[in-house]
C-alpha cells in the first residue's frame, strides 16, 4: 500500500466509525500571525479542543499538509523532512481511550497490513508532584488489544529517556511508561509549564519496529521506544486531554474530554514498505529516481545531497500550489530558501542546468489527491518556481566563483556583504557553502556584515529631503485629509497583507494619493476591497487624531511608531497617534499637517493598484 492509498484508507476507515472528513488548512494559515506555517493537524482544530463547538459535530478527521522548517537543518537523515503529511482524528467530547487504540491499532494491523510483533506503545508514568495518577487505564487497554492480537504485551516502567539508554528493553516488553517529557500533551510542555487553564492530558504514542539490528548502541545507547537511533520510529500519537490547569497550579480533571490523534503519512508509509528511510516511499522515490537519471549517480552514495532535493522541492511546490510566491520576507522567504538550498545541492550532483521543470511535474502528481480547497494554485505553481530557478542562478555561478577566487584566506562579514550586494549571493548561503567547503570565519562576521549593511545604508541616496512633508503638494484642507489617509491606508496594509509593509515614496495632492510600498505579488480584488474597507472602517469611527514630540529613542522603543529612516531623523521628532493611545490604530514619525479626527476624512476609494518597481507597489486613490 502507498502513502496515497494510506492516505485514502484512513479517511474511508475514520468515516466508517462515524467521522466527518474535513477540509484541510493551508499550509499558510490566514489572520494567524503567530506562526510562520501549520505545523501539525491539531494546529488548526486548537478552538474546537479548547471548547468551541464544530459545524460538522463530535467526530473530525482529516489528513493534514504541515511544515516545521526549524527541521531544516535535520534533513539528510532518513526521517526527517520539512514538510510532511498528518492523518488526524478527533473526538469532541465523544469516544475516549478504548475506542481510539482499538481502532488506531485496527487500521494499522488490518488496513495497512502492519505486523502487530513490530508495534510498541507508550502511556505516561504520572506525576506525583501534581497528583496526575499513572495512565493505567491505556496501558490496560493495549495488554488487552495485543494479547487478543496473540501477543506478550509486559509494562516497563522507564520513566526517562536518558534511563533507557542505559537499561533497554527485556524479553516480552511492549509498553513503556514514560514522564512527562515525552507522555503528556500541553501548549506549554510538561506539567510544570502547562498554561493556567489550559485543557491537557497524557498521551500514548505508537511506534514501528524496524529491527535490532538498525540501533547503533555506541552512539546512542540500548534500545527503546523513546531513544534515538534507527530502530524504532514513532508513527502515531494518541492525546488524551482530560485535565485542565487551575489558577493555583493543580489539575483537575475536565468533564468533556477529547481525544486528538495524529500520525506521520509518511512514517506509516515507510513502516508498511519496512524501511526506515521515508525517502523510499512513494511520495519520495520518484524525485529520487529522477535524481539519480539526471546526475549519473546513484543515491546509496548521495543520500545526504538527494534528500535535501527532493524534500525542499516538494516543499516548495506546496507552498507555490497555495498562492505563495518566493520573496524576502517571512513565508515567501522559506519558499526562497527551501528552492535555492535544493539548487545548491544539485550542484553537488554535477546538475548545473535549470532542472526544477523536470522535478516539480514529479510531485505534482503525486499530490493530485490533494483538494483544490488547498492547492488552488497548482496551474501556476510551476512558473512561479521556473521564474525563481532562473533568477537565482544567473547570480549563483558567479557567487560561487567569487567566493572561492577570496576563499584561500580567512573570510569577514565584510567579504560575505560583498558577495551579497554585489553578486547577489545571500549571506545565509555564503556561511551553508563556507561550512560545507571548510571555509574558516572570521568570529565576528556577523557583526561585520551588520556593519557594512548600515555603511551601505549611509551611503545610499534615501531622500531625506521631505521626509517630514509626506510628500504634500500643499497644505491645503483636501490634501491634508489626504495624507491622513495614507496613514491609515499604511496602517491597513500591515494588518491585512503583511507587518513588514513599509512606505516606499508617497505624492500627495488635492485630488488623489499616489503611495508606494514594498510587496512581491500584484493585490488581488479581495485584498484591496478589504484594505479599502478596513480604512473606512476608521474614519467612520472617527478617530482622535494626536501628536506630541518626544526623543527618538523613546518613539522607536517605548512607542513602537513606524518609521524609516531613523539613522537620519533628530534627536527629537513628532509623532502621529491615530485612535487610543494605549492600543492605537497608527502611530507614525511624520511632520504633518492632518485632520484632528478620521470622521472629516470622507469615504476612501482605492482606484488602481499597480507595479511602481521591483518589489515596490503603487496604490493610487481617492476620497468621494
Amino acid at each position: 500500500m502507498d502513502a496515497n492509498e494510506i492516505r485514502q484508507k484512513f479517511l474511508e476507515f475514520q468515516k466508517a466509525h462515524g467521522h466527518k472528513v474535513i477540509q484541510p488548512a493551508p499550509l499558510v494559515l490566514e489572520g494567524d500571525p503567530t506562526t510562520l506555517f501549520t505545523g501539525s493537524g491539531m494546529q488548526p482544530l486548537l478552538p474546537y479542543l479548547l471548547g468551541e463547538p464544530h459545524k460538522d459535530g463530535k467526530r473530525l478527521c482529516d489528513s493534514q499538509p504541515s511544515m516545521r522548517m526549524q527541521d531544516i537543518d535535520d534533513v539528510g537523515d532518513p526521517r526527517h523532512t520539512t514538510v510532511f503529511e498528518m492523518l488526524g482524528n478527533w473526538s469532541l467530547g465523544d469516544y475516549f481511550k478504548e475506542e481510539q487504540i482499538r481502532n488506531f491499532f485496527e487500521f494499522l494491523t488490518k488496513v495497512v497490513g502492519l505486523d502487530p510483533e513490530k508495534i510498541y506503545v507508550t502511556c505516561f508514568i504520572g506525576n506525583k508532584k501534581y497528583g496526575i495518577p499513572k495512565d493505567e487505564e491505556a496501558a490496560k487497554i493495549w495488554q488487552k488489544v495485543f494479547r487478543e492480537a496473540g501477543l506478550e504485551a509486559k509494562i516497563a516502567e522507564i520513566g526517562t529517556a536518558a534511563e533507557g539508554d542505559k537499561r533497554g528493553i527485556k524479553p516480552g516488553e511492549r509498553i513503556f511508561f514514560y514522564d512527562d517529557h515525552e507522555n503528556w500533551w500541553s501548549r506549554g510542555g510538561g506539567c510544570e509549564t502547562t498554561p493556567i487553564g489550559d485543557p491537557c492530558g497524557p498521551d500514548s504514542e505508537v511506534f514501528y519496529d524496524f529491527g535490532a539490528d538498525l540501533q547503533d548502541e555506541a552512539k546512542y545507547g540500548k534500545a527503546h521506544p523513546a531513544s534515538d537511533g534507527a530502530r524504532f520510529m514513532e508513527i502515531g500519537n494518541q492525546v488524551f486531554m482530560q485535565y485542565k490547569r487551575n489558577e493555583d497550579g493543580s489539575f483537575s480533571e475536565l468533564e468533556k474530554k477529547n481525544v486528538d490523534f495524529g500520525g506521520g503519512l509518511e512514517r506509516i508509509a515507510a513502516a508498511a514498505i519496512g524501511s526506515f528511510d521515508v525517502f523510499k516511499i512513494s511520495l519520495m522515490k520518484p524525485i529520487v529516481k529522477k535524481l539519480e537519471e539526471m546526475s549519473g549517480k546513484s543515491y546509496e552514495n548521495n543520500t545526504d545531497e538527494m534528500r535535501v532535493i527532493a524534500d525542499h522541492i516538494r516543499g516548495a511546490y506546496l507552498l507555490a500550489a497555495q498562492g505563495l510566491v518566493p520573496s524576502n520576507k517571512t513565508q515567501g522567504y522559506c519558499l526562497r530558501r527551501l528552492l535555492r538550498r535544493a539548487i545548491l545541492r544539485a550542484l553537488d550532483l554535477g546538475i548545473s542546468a535549470n532542472f526544477l521543470s523536470e522535478i516539480v511535474p514529479i510531485v505534482a502528481s503525486n499530490y493530485e489527491e490533494l483538494p483544490d480547497s488547498i492547492l488552488t494554485h497548482r496551474e501556476s505553481a510551476l512558473d512561479v518556481l521556473l521564474t525563481e530557478e532562473k533568477v537565482f542562478r544567473k547570480t549563483l555561478n558567479r557567487g560561487l566563483r567569487e567566493l572561492k577566487k577570496i576563499s584561500q584566506k580567512q573570510l569577514s562579514g565584510y567579504d560575505l556583504f560583498k558577495l551579497q550586494d554585489t553578486y547577489g549571493f545571500p549571506l545565509e548561503l555564503s556561511v551553508e557553502e563556507c561550512y560545507r567547503e571548510g571555509i574558516e570565519l572570521t568570529p565576528n562576521y556577523l557583526k561585520e556584515f551588520e556593519a557594512a549593511l548600515s555603511e551601505q545604508r549611509e551611503r545610499s541616496q534615501t531622500a531625506s529631503k521631505g521626509m517630514f512633508k509626506g510628500g504634500l503638494e500643499d497644505h491645503g484642507e483636501q490634501t491634508v485629509k489626504y495624507h491622513t489617509a495614507t496613514h491609515l491606508l499604511l496602517a491597513a496594509l500591515q494588518k491585512l497583507v503583511d507587518p513588514s509593509i513599509c512606505q516606499k515614496g508617497s505624492n500627495i495632492t488635492a485630488e488623489r494619493v499616489r503611495f508606494d510600498f514594498n510587496l512581491d505579488h500584484k493585490m488581488t480584488p479581495e485584498e484591496k476591497a478589504a484594505i479599502e474597507a478596513q480604512v473606512n472602517e476608521w474614519i467612520e469611527a472617527d478617530l482622535p487624531v494626536v501628536h506630541d514630540e518626544y526623543d527618538k529613542e523613546y518613539a522607536r522603543n517605548e512607542l513602537h511608531a513606524h518609521g524609516q529612516f531613523w539613522e537620519k531623523y533628530p534627536e527629537k521628532l513628532t509623532v502621529y497617534t491615530i485612535g487610543d493611545f494605549e492600543k492605537p490604530v497608527s502611530r507614525e514619525v511624520c511632520g504633518g499637517p492632518h485632520v484632528e479626527h478620521t470622521g472629516l476624512i470622507g469615504k476612501f476609494k482605492i482606484k488602481k493598484e499597480e507595479s511602481s518597481s521591483a518589489g515596490v507597489r503603487r496604490i493610487k486613490a481617492v476620497i468621494e
